[in-house]
C-alpha cells in the first residue's frame, strides 16, 4: 500500500543530502514530488492541497540538527503531518452504554460488511473476551444471511437467525431483545448495500440507526474505490453520524489514498484495517504506525503484537536457548519457522510491516518462497526421516531422489529448498553470535544492493 509515495519520498531524501538546511528552493521538488505521488495513490484533491500546504509551511527553514540531514528532518514533518491527518492517535472501540453495545455496520454492497463483521466478532471474543451477537438485517442480496451465519459460526460467536421475508426494522428490534435478556455484551448488526448510494438505501438504514440507537456506527469501506471511497463516505457521512470507519481490502490494488482521505472527509476516526478473507484480518489502525509503514519504517510494534498472540513463547524460548548453545539451525528450525510465518499471515503480510531495507534483505533470503509454496515446502520436509532433518549436510543425490519421490516433486525443488534453507541458517548464526547488530550486518554483505 501507497509503495508509489514511499519510493518517491526515499529519492527526494536521496537528492536531498548534504545540504545545510531546508530552504524555499530544494523543498520545491519535494513538494512535486509529494503532489504527485498523493494524487496517484488516490488521495482526495482537497486533502493533498491540505497536506502540501502544511508540510511546506512547517518544514521551511527548518535547522538540521545533530546528525540529521535535510532529507531526514523533512521525513520528520512529513511523517507527523501523515499521522495527524490520519487522526493523530488510536481510537479505541466504545462500550460506553448499558449492554448490549450495538455495532452498526453500514456501507456499499461489495464492500465487505458480512466478513468484517465475522473478522470484528472474531476480534471482540478473543482479544476482548466479549460475548458476541451477530445478526443480519439484509433481506435483498441472496444467500447474505447464510454468508453471515457461516462466518459468525467461524468466529465462534452466536448467530440470530432472520428471515428474508421479515423486515429489516423488526429484525433489529428482535435482536436486540434477544441479546439484552441472553446477556450478551455486544450485538453487531449487519445492514443491507446496495451497487450505488441511493434514497431508499439511506432511508432504511436511518430507520434501523433510529431504533437501535448504537454506540459504534461503523462506515465499512472497500480501499480499492480510490476517488470514489470519499464521495461514498461523504454521502454515508451526512446520513448517518458515523463513529469509526473501517477500511477494507488494503492487500488488493489499492493505491491506499482512502486511508489519507476518508478521515479528513468524515471526521469520523479508522478504527480497523482489513485484508484477506480469513477472519484474523483484521487490524486496529494506528495512525502512528501506518505513517511508519507509508515512510518505509515498518511498523514492528503491530508485528510484536501479532507475534506474541500467535507464536508459542515455549517454542519461542526453546529456540532461542538452542541458538544461543550454538547447536545450530537445522531443518526441523526451518520447518517450525514457516509453521509460524503461515500462522502469522504468511511473507507478504510480514514484510509489509517491516522496515524497507530490512524487508528488502528478507525476500531475497527466502529466495522467492512465496505464500503458495509454504505447504510443499513443509511436505518435502516430511518426507525427510527426523535424522535427516537434523543432519541436512547428508542429503546426497541418492536421499533427494528419495525425498523427491515420497513428496511428489522434482529433485530440483530439493535443491532449492535447500538453497533458501542454507541462506536462513548463515544468517541465524550471525544472529546467535552477535545479535540483531551483527545480523544487519552480515545482511549488508550478503545481500547485494542492501546499503
Amino acid at each position: 500500500m501507497l509503495d508509489n509515495l514511499t519510493q518517491r519520498l526515499a529519492k527526494v531524501v536521496k537528492t536531498m543530502r548534504g545540504q545545510a538546511r531546508l530552504t524555499d528552493e530544494n523543498i520545491a521538488e519535494m513538494m512535486r514530488e509529494v503532489r504527485m505521488a498523493l494524487l496517484e495513490a488516490d488521495v482526495a484533491l482537497p486533502v493533498v492541497k491540505d497536506f502540501v500546504a502544511r508540510v511546506k509551511e512547517k518544514a521551511l527553514g527548518q535547522e538540521v540538527v545533530g546528525s540529521l540531514t535535510p532529507g531526514q528532518a523533512l521525513v520528520g514533518v512529513v511523517h507527523r503531518e501523515l499521522i495527524d491527518i490520519m487522526g493523530g492517535a488510536q481510537v479505541p472501540l466504545s462500550f460506553a452504554t448499558q449492554p448490549p453495545a450495538v455495532f452498526l455496520m453500514a456501507g456499499l454492497q461489495g464492500a465487505g460488511k458480512t466478513t468484517t463483521v465475522g473478522k470484528l466478532a472474531k476480534h471482540l471474543r478473543e482479544k476482548l473476551k466479549k460475548k458476541v451477537l451477530t445478526v443480519s438485517c439484509d433481506v435483498y442480496r441472496p444467500a447474505a444471511i447464510a454468508q453471515l451465519k457461516t462466518v459468525t459460526e467461524q468466529a465462534g460467536a452466536e448467530f440470530f437467525p432472520s428471515e428474508v421475508s421479515q423486515q429489516p426494522v423488526d429484525i433489529a428490534r428482535a435482536a436486540v431483545d434477544y441479546a439484552r435478556r441472553h446477556y450478551f455484551d455486544v450485538l453487531l448488526v449487519d445492514t443491507a448495500g446496495r451497487l450505488t448510494i441511493d434514497a431508499e438505501m439511506m432511508d432504511e438504514i436511518r430507520r434501523l440507526h433510529g431504533v437501535l440507537d448504537p454506540i459504534e456506527t461503523l462506515f465499512v469501506v472497500d480501499a480499492m474505490l480510490g476517488q470514489d471511497a470519499v464521495n461514498t463516505a461523504k454521502a454515508f457521512n451526512e446520513a448517518l453520524p458515523l463513529t469509526g470507519v473501517v477500511l477494507t481490502k488494503l492487500d488488493g490494488d489499492s493505491r491506499g489514498g482512502a486511508a489519507l482521505s476518508v478521515r479528513h472527509v468524515t471526521g469520523a476516526p479508522i478504527k480497523f484495517t482489513g485484508i484477506g478473507e480469513k477472519l484474523t484480518g483484521l487490524d486496529e489502525f494506528h495512525p502512528e504506525r501506518m505513517a511508519s509503514r507509508i515512510l518505509g519504517m515498518g511498523d514492528i510494534l503491530s508485528l510484536v503484537e501479532e507475534a506474541r498472540a500467535l507464536v508459542d513463547e515455549e517454542k519461542a524460548r526453546d529456540f532461542a536457548q538452542k541458538l544461543k548453545s550454538g547447536k545450530g539451525f537445522d531443518l526441523n528450525d526451518f520447518k517450525e519457522q514457516i509453521a509460524q510465518m503461515r500462522k502469522m499471515g504468511g511473507i507478504g503480510k510480514l514484510l509489509d510491516k517491516m522496515p524497507a531495507q530490512f524487508a528488502q534483505a528478507a525476500q531475497q533470503i527466502q529466495g522467492g518462497v512465496e505464500e503458495k509454496a509454504m505447504r510443499r515446502v513443509e511436505g518435502i520436509i516430511n518426507a525427510m526421516t527426523p535424522y535427516e532433518r537434523a543432519h541436512p549436510e547428508l542429503l546426497k543425490a541418492s536421499r533427494k531422489r528419495r525425498i523427491a519421490a515420497g513428496a511428489g516433486v522434482q529433485v530440483q525443488e530439493i535443491n532449492r529448498l535447500l538453497n533458501q534453507f542454507e541462506q536462513t541458517q548463515k544468517v541465524m548464526k550471525q544472529f546467535s553470535k552477535g545479535g540483531i547488530g551483527k545480523l544487519m550486518r552480515g545482511m549488508k554483505g550478503m545481500m547485494p544492493g542492501m546499503r
